[in-house]
């Protein structure tokens, strides 16, 4: 569904030598659709007031948010191309003392939710109608600080926060995250559950949440890591690889639907 940014993805890891090409690719469509269809921003003013806001919790993926803040005017030609170079505002994670449109700095696991909740309480006590949403991983849904955010969120009565799971079975790897849907449920917020490659599905469950209300929300957004070319999709060796000349050729091919 987005391969144009799939390719600038390989481009970029293949030119700085840095970035987690299967990671980036799970996420990218769920990143795109927010930006392109739900989220209320201005790209030629990323603090304005009545935004809604979109943190990445699983920094490690900041790269798909790069190109989709480039696709829609937060960030110039330049400063997407010089990804990971010295001098460079773009990181292997979010910066959001640098990054126009970033709201929180992640990368080590677990943080980004605690910060949505702030930012979600804070709205709430000024009676703002700014959404905030938030996706994490799977994997990171394995730190303690994610469900006593869950707690916090549910006690403080923070509909207006939507945290998105990119569940694309990293956690399956080492300790499985066994019934996502019915463990959030327990923790009393509202669940969804989507193919997370879906642009539609993923438009019409936020359509249904009730941002104004007392529950906040949660979608479990079915994944592929990798997703995209066969070479990458699933678990292993290209979790932080680089491609070579030959894997580069392989990988642009596919998404130019050669192969």
């Amino acid at each position: 569904m987005n391969n144009d940014l799939r390719k600038k993805i390989v481009e970029l890891v293949c030119k700085a030598k840095e970035g987690h090409i299967p990671s980036t690719f799970s996420i990218v469509d769920i990143i795109s659709t927010l930006y392109k269809n739900v989220l209320k921003v201005n790209p030629k003013n990323p603090n304005w007031e009545d935004r809604d806001y979109f943190i990445l919790s699983k920094g490690h993926g900041g790269l798909a948010l790069f190109v989709v803040l480039h696709k829609y005017g937060f960030l110039t030609d330049e400063q997407l191309e010089s990804y990971s170079t010295l001098g460079s505002i773009l990181g292997g994670h979010p910066d959001v003392t640098k990054v126009p449109g970033a709201e929180a700095s992640t990368g080590s696991l677990g943080h980004g939710l605690s910060f949505s909740l702030g930012i979600a309480l804070g709205h709430k006590i000024n009676k703002a109608e700014n959404r905030v949403f938030t996706l994490i991983g799977d994997g990171e849904s394995q730190e303690g600080t994610i469900w006593e955010a869950a707690q916090v969120g549910v006690n403080l009565k923070l509909g207006n926060l939507c945290i998105i799971v990119d569940n694309n079975q990293s956690a399956a790897q080492l300790m499985p995250l066994q019934n996502p849907a019915k463990r959030w449920e327990a923790f009393g917020w509202n669940v969804f559950e989507i193919d997370g490659h879906d642009e539609q599905e993923l438009i019409n469950i936020i359509n249904k949440i009730d941002f104004k209300g007392n529950i906040p929300s949660v979608i479990i957004a079915n994944t592929i890591k990798g997703k995209g070319v066969k070479m990458t999709e699933g678990h292993g060796q290209w979790h932080h690889k680089i491609p070579n000349k030959e894997e580069y050729k392989i990988l642009m091919e596919e998404l130019s639907g050669k192969n």
